[in-house]
């Protein structure tokens, strides 16, 4: 019987120097998006996908990232005190049980790869998912719970993938593949930011993973490898060398890079036309904007 999915690595050990000076104090990953902070997205997801563990990987200063996580007790009683249950109950939400929550630390930025490798013992032998707050989904049905569904038939290990224009290629991981299987391609090939021309395809990776434990098993053997960093896909791709399956899943969704101050941008407007008690006083603001820029031009 295939083993269930229930443990999910969060890489967040990056300085999210992108966002300096805000983040000199503030880890990019509880910055605000509307009301909650980059990372609650992630974390949501991934208990509507069945995930029961969450392991951090963190670095220096991502105290505040850690108190988030941990109850209030004065302010929870202030809340009860007042009579705002329905803000009580948004607070609780956030809270994590205890033992289901482990930080491991990353002492030196070694890439993505390395990241994961740190969490190999929390791990052990079972297929685990990967996480990267960065990559917000919009989604009818979770990213990670469709990947697990899809996973609970194919097995091996998957990756979350999107089409791109051929020019943004070399910022991503691109699948070389092969079969078309609905939904999943299976995947003969992984190339770590290639130039546009040598792309083998325009299919991106994005940052949703369901890993076999071979796969820490590979990061083992790696040495440094596009940048000078541990890449994830490299040990992904040592999985199809050793005739094990790999899959490219394009889930259903809109991706939003919040890495990028643009990508930011716009999935605060997006989330927040989503927000019904939002909707209409932000739409008439744009509606106001695009109104003055055309009559400027």
């Amino acid at each position: 019987m295939r083993k269930k999915v229930t443990k999910a690595i969060f890489p967040v050990a990056g300085m999210g120097t992108r966002f300096l000076p805000a983040t000199k104090s503030v880890p990019k990953e509880i910055m605000t998006l509307v009301d909650r902070p980059l990372v609650q997205y992630a974390i949501d997801e991934a208990r509507a996908a069945g995930i029961k563990e969450f392991i951090f990987v963190t670095s220096r200063g991502k105290g505040a990232l850690e108190d988030y996580f941990d109850h209030a007790p004065q302010l929870e009683q202030e809340l009860r005190k007042k009579g705002k249950l329905e803000l009580l109950k948004t607070l609780e939400d956030t809270n994590m049980d205890s033992g289901a929550i482990a930080y491991i630390r990353q002492h030196k930025a070694l890439g993505l790869g390395h990241a994961v490798w740190c969490a190999r013992r929390l791990i052990g032998n079972e297929p685990f998912a990967v996480m990267l707050p960065d990559d917000v989904i919009a989604a009818d049905k979770p990213c990670l719970k469709q990947m697990i569904e899809a996973y609970e038939e194919t097995g091996g290990s998957m990756v979350a993938a999107m089409e791109v224009e051929p020019a943004r290629a070399s910022s991503y991981g691109i699948l070389d593949t092969s079969e078309e299987q609905g939904d999943l391609v299976k995947v003969k090939g992984m190339v770590e930011k290639p130039a546009a021309d040598k792309a083998p395809s325009n299919l991106a990776v994005i940052g949703r993973y369901i890993l076999a434990p071979t796969v820490l098993k590979n990061l083992n053997k790696l040495k440094s490898g596009s940048g000078g960093e541990i890449q994830l896909t490299d040990a992904i791709a040592q999985e199809i060398e050793q005739e094990r399956d790999v899959y490219g899943f394009r889930f259903r969704g809109q991706r939003f890079d919040c890495g990028s101050k643009a990508g930011f941008l716009q999935a605060t407007v997006a989330f927040g036309l989503a927000r019904e008690e939002l909707r209409d006083d932000l739409s008439a603001y744009l509606q106001s904007i695009a109104q003055v820029d055309r009559a400027a031009q």
